[in-house]
């Protein structure tokens, strides 16, 4: 049952209609903010604490990129890419053509046996789902009992950057979302039965020479807990099962 304060406006097909539109150019425009897109996988893999054997859920996996930083981390584990977009999955396919990839048809309802999965990683999809807190309960039924959950989104604070960016240099775009302040996604984990271990906000400055992104992760880490870390443009969430 879905929670109604929490139900977006859109539907998971206009989601997946938009990254079908923009799948030929994704890749192409990350690489133009590679440092900034990459961080997204060099930090998320430090809190997934894989170990031999374990069964990863990528949610969504866009270009499949999240693959290789998790197999780079620990190669016998069994990744399961996951994508609504099947446009994202051709492009995976081909830049890629070795990972394993499952086409869902609606965050609301996944298409997987309850405890399968022994960690979750989702980058930057709770902001696009319809139903949120319904999405999060599913990620819940297929993880294991000791599963593990890191989730990043970026927070309210995004949404000026972001339009200014888009205006400026345009890009693939977001499609339908709604970046959530920190509170909400709190909120949203305790609706789900998901414990939330750490919350840490990153990448102040995303644009710049690299010494003022330093300086800029250096302030942000020095102000996690306070309105400064709100201001990062990727929240990471790190769970645990209830």
């Amino acid at each position: 049952m879905s929670t109604p304060e929490f139900v977006n406006k859109w539907s998971d097909k206009d989601v997946e209609k938009h990254w079908d539109d923009v799948a030929s150019i994704y890749i192409k425009e990350n690489n133009r903010v590679k440092d900034a897109h990459d961080q997204r996988f060099i930090e998320s893999v430090k809190y997934l604490d894989l170990t031999d054997g374990m069964k990863v859920i990528n949610i969504t996996s866009r270009d499949c990129e999240a693959n290789d930083y998790i197999l780079k981390e620990n190669k016998k584990v069994e990744v399961i890419n996951t994508e609504i977009s099947a446009g994202l999955i051709a492009e995976a396919n081909k830049a890629r053509p070795y990972v394993k990839q499952v086409k869902i048809e609606t965050y609301s309802e996944l298409p997987f046996e309850n405890n399968t999965f022994d960690r979750v990683l989702s980058l930057e999809t709770l902001e696009h789902v319809k139903e949120p807190v319904q999405f999060l309960k599913e990620l819940n039924r297929v993880s294991s009992r000791d599963a593990r959950m890191v989730l990043s989104c970026p927070p309210a604070t995004s949404e000026i950057p972001y339009r200014i960016y888009t205006a400026l240099f345009g890009g693939h775009g977001e499609g339908p979302h709604r970046f959530p302040p920190s509170k909400r996604v709190k909120k949203m984990f305790e609706l789900s039965g998901w414990k939330l271990l750490m919350h840490k906000g990153t990448v102040l400055m995303p644009v710049g020479p690299p010494f003022l992104k330093k300086w800029g992760e250096k302030i942000i880490n020095k102000c996690q807990g306070t309105w400064i870390s709100e201001l990062g443009i990727r929240q990471f969430y790190v769970c645990e099962k209830q």
